[in-house]
């Protein structure tokens, strides 16, 4: 049976929908960051969990986040991200493409980007407008993503990032690409992403 790929989002259950799903389970422990899976109510979802620290502050993370330009050198398997409109000073919509193994079709998806200030942290929200441009049709329109970061500033000017996603590609993708991407493409975007925090904002 073919599965979908996982590459970069997330939804959370509350109440008797949380209750229905599987626990988290550690899939990966490395240099710091912890990589967890768990199974969702819906068999075409299943959803990822990353922990780790970073070392950047509040704004800075929001800085890199907002450069949606630069997306390319961090997301994993991003091949182009464009600002598409401006809603606030950190809410915005862009557009990213995806570049897939062959044979699988690559994907494009419409994000709208929220982050909000909390007394110790971000809250940080992103989630797919499927319908929002029309499709390409050099590109599997992703139809579901929604991702949550909670993060929390921790002593030394770093922060704690709990990162959580859920995502549909839309069409079908080979087991062992999706079973590949389902841990990989979230642990090599946090590394990188680490990587160019320390570099960028480098003390």
């Amino acid at each position: 049976m073919k599965k979908k790929i996982i590459p970069f989002s997330l939804l959370l259950f509350w109440g008797f929908v949380a209750v229905c799903q599987g626990k988290w389970e550690l899939k990966r422990d490395e240099s710091g960051i912890k990589v967890f899976t768990r199974n969702t109510t819906n068999s075409d979802r299943k959803e990822v969990r990353v922990i780790c620290e970073l070392d950047a502050t509040r704004a800075q993370l929001v800085s890199t986040l907002l450069d949606i330009g630069n997306y390319k050198t961090w997301v994993y398997a991003n091949e182009k991200a464009v600002l598409l409109k401006t809603l606030g000073p950190k809410k915005i919509i862009f557009y990213t493409q995806s570049h897939l193994p062959w044979p699988v079709k690559d994907r494009d998806l419409v994000v709208e980007l929220n982050i909000a200030e909390k007394p110790n942290g971000l809250n940080i929200e992103a989630k797919s407008l499927p319908g929002y441009l029309p499709k390409n049709k050099n590109f599997v329109r992703v139809p579901y993503s929604l991702e949550v970061w909670n993060v929390t500033a921790i002593p030394n000017n770093k922060l704690k990032a709990d990162y959580t996603f859920s995502f549909d590609s839309g069409g079908s993708v080979p087991a062992w690409l999706a079973n590949t991407t389902l841990t990989t493409g979230p642990f090599n975007s946090f590394v990188k992403l680490r990587e160019l925090l320390r570099g960028k904002y480098a003390r």
